[in-house]
């Protein structure tokens, strides 16, 4: 199985080499080596490849910084123009595309008692959500054999939200952190293996919500990460309201996985993930 991968240098991306490194030929490209805004040399990598998969895990992702008019026409690019790009390109070669989306094509309002279902109307209110959802209508216009794996509250190899808590408990006797956004910490590694599963059980092909099990609010989860490493900062829960940000962050970013699971994909608990992942962190 050939297997051509893009923004190689990206967080998911490093737990999907460590996932498929054994069972696959992987050919791992990042934007240096391969601009997916940038269609000729799309094609012309695809076709000289012949992949049996494309998977895109190149993203902008700095959602704060989309929201700044200077970057949009870059943002678009990379998160609509990219994956059209890469799904023309897999429909010329006849290979799967495997394509990376998000939780913020939702506006977030819904009752906190549902959780997101995949054909749940999209209504996203970034920059970084409009053009991801953008992403995924190219993707369906111009691709059959496709899989687009929405996720949310991602962390792994590279700058992240369990760094950053454990970097201020070394400075701070208590942080401040939100308690009224909810959704899914999904650890990079969990996300990784699902990716693999899908591709080695041949799942239908469509769009699927995949993060870690469980919700839970991000002045929880920050307790939990002190928890299991034994730090006695103080974690202080505050409102949305107190932390404005250029782009709006959701109130819910519950995904339910139902289809992922009947598809008969096993998806770890995000306590779970976390253990692994600062298991892996302290063995550096």
């Amino acid at each position: 199985m050939k297997i051509l991968l893009t923004g190689a240098k990206g967080m998911l991306a490093k737990d999907v080499i460590r996932s498929l490194k054994d069972n696959s030929e992987l050919i791992c490209t990042d934007s240096d080596e391969l601009d997916i805004t940038n269609q000729e040399a799309v094609l012309k990598k695809v076709k000289e490849i012949k992949p049996n998969y494309i998977i895109n895990c190149a993203a902008y992702t700095a959602v704060d910084k989309a929201e700044e008019p200077e970057n949009y026409e870059l943002v678009r690019k990379v998160n609509a123009e990219g994956p059209k790009n890469l799904s023309i390109a897999a429909k010329n070669e006849d290979a799967i595309l495997v394509h990376i989306s998000t939780d913020y094509v939702f506006d977030g309002d819904l009752n906190l008692s549902q959780s997101y279902k995949e054909e749940d109307k999209v209504n996203p209110v970034s920059v970084y959500g409009k053009t991801k959802l953008e992403g995924e209508e190219l993707i369906k216009e111009n691709l059959d054999k496709y899989y687009i794996f929405r996720t949310a509250w991602l962390y792994g190899d590279g700058n992240n939200f369990v760094r950053t808590m454990l970097k201020l408990a070394k400075d701070k006797e208590e942080v401040n952190v939100v308690n009224d956004q909810h959704g899914s910490p999904t650890f990079a590694g969990d996300l990784a293996k699902i990716i693999k599963d899908a591709i080695e059980k041949k799942i239908p092909f469509g769009t699927y919500h995949a993060t870690n099990e469980g919700f839970t609010t991000w002045y929880e989860f920050t307790k939990k990460i002190y928890e299991l490493e034994n730090i006695k900062t103080k974690v202080n829960p505050v409102t949305s309201e107190q932390f404005i940000r250029p782009a709006k962050r959701p109130t819910n970013s519950k995904l339910d996985k139902t289809k992922l699971k009947n598809a008969g994909i096993q998806i770890s608990h995000w306590e779970e993930g976390l253990k692994k992942y600062l298991e892996r962190e302290n063995q550096k």
